[in-house]
Parts: structure tokens; sequence; C-alpha cells
């Protein structure tokens, strides 16, 4: 009962909190280093909300009693758009501290850094068709088929991650998505098992 009273209000509050520390860092640190400090911080909760969000369906399959998953479910969008924007401010962070064009350009054929435009590129037309108006403009499958370029996204997010290590030290970002991918593993086989119960 108490996850179905959840204000929507509260929720984006606590999905806020990394952000207004971080607001708070960066308008008080007198260091010069800042932004670049806060990169790190805003690249990995853009991760967990993203996470967060596509772990609601899978959940809801392995722990179909639960109301947890199903809790999810209903607010994932909301987790959803606060990973984009944790990764806007990523983004922003990161053109502010390289400071010059002409530096962003030299910079992003490296593997690193194309992996992760290319995540962001994703993530605006998902973010953009976030709200309720843009479903029913679009429709329930070319909305659908569209979300699903969230995996893609998270997939250029894993290699961002680990490549910035120089893929020496790849545990972070391995933590974070190990448990994605083991229950996108256990969806997929609920899903094989489901059509062959299904009779021809």
């Amino acid at each position: 009962m108490m996850l179905t009273r959840f204000s929507p209000y509260l929720l984006w509050a606590l999905l806020a909190l990394p952000a207004a520390g971080m607001v708070g860092e960066l308008l008080s640190s007198a260091d010069p280093r800042i932004l670049n400090k806060l990169l790190h911080p805003t690249g990995e909760f853009a991760a967990r909300f993203m996470i967060i969000a596509m772990m609601a369906t899978p959940l809801t399959l392995l722990l179909p009693g639960w109301r947890g998953p199903r809790w999810m479910l209903r607010n994932r969008r909301y987790f959803g758009v606060a990973a984009f924007g944790y990764a806007a401010a990523h983004t922003v962070f990161y053109v502010i501290n390289r400071g010059t064009l002409d530096r962003i350009v030299q910079e992003i054929g490296q593997f690193d850094m194309w992996t992760g435009w290319l995540a962001f590129a994703i993530f605006v037309p998902l973010a953009a068709t976030s709200f309720n108006g843009a479903i029913r403009r679009l429709g329930p499958k070319i909305w659908k088929a569209l979300q699903r370029w969230t995996y893609p996204a998270a997939v250029l997010t894993l290699l961002h991650w680990a490549a910035l290590h120089n893929w020496e030290h790849p545990a972070g970002a391995i933590v974070h998505f190990t448990p994605l991918a083991l229950l996108e593993l256990y969806r997929i086989w609920w899903n094989m098992n489901r059509s062959r119960a299904v009779p021809a």
C-alpha cells in the first residue's frame, strides 16, 4: 500500500537529490576543476536511473506477486527522464570543461567519446517522447518501437563508461550493468517459454 500511495512529487524530489548536491558543490567550490570532477557522478547517475527504468519489466516477470516491480513499471518514465537529465548535465559539463569546439571535435573520434555522444543522441528522442501526448500522437506501436532504442543506448553507455577507464578498471560499469543483463536474459528465456506454450 505504501508504494501505491507514493507521490510522484516525492519521487521527483528523491531523483533530484543527487543533482541538488552537485549544484551545491558547483556553486560553493573554488576548485577550477570542479566541472571535471562532476563529470563522473552525473554520468553514473544517468546510467543508474536508466538501468532502474529498464529493470522494471523483467522484474515484474521474475516477481509477479511483488508490488515493487509493478510500482517501478508504473513510474519508469520518471526514472528515464531523470536519466536523461543527468546525461544532459554530463554532456553540458563536458562541453564547458573542454572549453573550445576544436578540442571537442578532436576527441569525438575516440571510442570512449563517440559511444557517449551516440548514446546521448539516442536519449534525446526518447526523452522528447516520454509524455502522454507523444504516446497519443505516435500511437502505442510506434512509441514502443522507438523506446526499444533504449537497449542500444544502454550498450553504448556501458562501452562509454568502461572505455573511459581505458578498459583497465571496468568494474564500476560491470557491477552496475550485470543485474540488468541477467534480468534481460531471464526476460528472453521467459518469452521463449511462453511462445512454446502457445498452441500452434
